[in-house]
């Protein structure tokens, strides 16, 4: 039977998750904190703090991984077809004319993996809401897609 005290340690465990949008790299430093000073404490707020770190370390590398590959990708099929003059002698720096050229099949794997990044991030906000309902019920939750870095 988990007490009201590790209910409300495990919804803000979660619920600090979403310090990201407030202090860059408060998703992992909150839950960190809170984590490793509850963690002896309870077992249910050990599980739900390693969840949570899973989750947000998952979603890192997903991230990471996306923006690796729609950043170059659009970047290329932006400016390939972009002539561009530069004259050394007036210091000038002209783009003559700015088409779309053909577009590509990998233009399009930029727009997806883009689009994939910002649904993942919607999907984080969401989730991140259910796990912290979860726990304040008293109730385990493991957030899909999450690689078990701690187990």
């Amino acid at each position: 039977m988990t007490t009201s005290n590790e209910k409300n340690t495990a919804t803000l465990l979660h619920l600090s998750a979403l310090v990201q949008y407030i202090f860059p790299l408060g998703n992992y430093i909150f839950p960190v904190i809170i984590w490793s000073t509850k963690k002896n404490d309870s077992e249910f707020v050990d599980n739900n703090g390693k969840n949570v770190l899973n989750f947000q370390l998952s979603i890192l590398i997903y991230s990471i991984l996306l923006c690796l590959i729609a950043i170059p990708i659009l970047l290329f099929a932006i400016f390939k077809n972009a002539p561009i003059n530069v004259n050394l002698e007036n210091e000038d720096f002209i783009i003559k004319s700015f088409s779309h050229g053909d577009f590509s099949s990998w233009a399009m794997i930029g727009i997806i993996a883009a689009l994939l990044f910002f649904f993942i991030k919607i999907g984080e906000f969401a989730l991140i809401i259910f796990a912290a309902v979860k726990a304040s019920n008293g109730e385990s939750y493991k957030y899909p897609l999450s690689i078990p870095f701690f187990k």
